[in-house]
């Protein structure tokens, strides 16, 4: 029963993200987990929702980790780590080639017929690098929340040859917090699969909603400041 819920936790999306999560349920380790995350936060789509909830789950039933490879996961901050980790090298991947190759190179690959294969499009390219310019280098940190801008801010982050240690720093502090998020829904969702998909966009929603009032308190404080200046 435990490994038939892992299965359908895992088995969503593409035909071949079904063959890569039935390949992990049967191979979950903190290994896995980081080269899943780096292919996820890359420019191959593979939704991290896959990835970190179904880890976090075993972590909340240990007696389930006999059906996944006898692997056992004790600390969830493991989990979350190791997933951040992964995010953090697929984000540089794409920032670096975004770097090196040029705007040129990389909208005729999302034009060209593997970019299609990896689901990637001109127009998805453009929309990352229009969210980008409108909102500066803390993109790529808000970026992490935003279905269908998550996987590719990395992409104008490079283009725009962004200073790498901000890179790093909002990327991080993005990748961790959605980790975060995604291993405390699976936690809490142990036993009831279809959270996992039902509230991720909520979340995200919700987050972006936290951190725009954050962003709105900080800024009328300011402008207060700069009043009674």
């Amino acid at each position: 029963m435990k490994r038939a819920f892992l299965i359908i936790l895992l088995a969503t999306g593409t035909n071949w993200v079904s063959v890569v999560t039935d390949w992990y349920s049967a191979n979950m380790n903190y290994a896995s987990i980081t080269a899943l995350m780096t292919v996820e936060s890359s420019f191959i789509p593979f939704p991290s929702e896959v990835v970190i909830p179904p880890a976090a789950y075993v972590a909340a039933d240990p007696s389930s980790a006999v059906y996944v490879s006898d692997s056992y996961f004790v600390n969830v901050a493991l989990i979350v780590l190791f997933g951040t980790i992964g995010a953090m090298l697929g984000a540089i991947i794409n920032y670096l080639l975004s770097l090196w190759l040029g705007r040129a190179i990389i909208y005729a690959f999302a034009d060209s017929k593997l970019g299609h294969l990896c689901l990637l499009s001109r127009e998805k390219v453009e929309k990352a690098e229009a969210y980008f310019n409108d909102h500066g280098k803390v993109s790529t940190f808000v970026g992490r929340f935003i279905p269908g801008i998550r996987q590719l801010i990395s992409i104008p982050a490079g283009l725009s040859k962004m200073h790498f240690g901000w890179f790093l720093f909002y990327t991080f502090l993005g990748a961790g917090l959605w980790n975060t998020v995604l291993a405390i829904l699976g936690y809490v969702a142990h036993g009831q699969a279809d959270l996992i998909n039902q509230y991720s966009h909520e979340l995200s929603v919700a987050i972006l909603v936290l951190l725009g009032a954050v962003v709105l308190y900080y800024l009328i404080r300011w402008m207060i400041k700069r009043v009674k200046a």
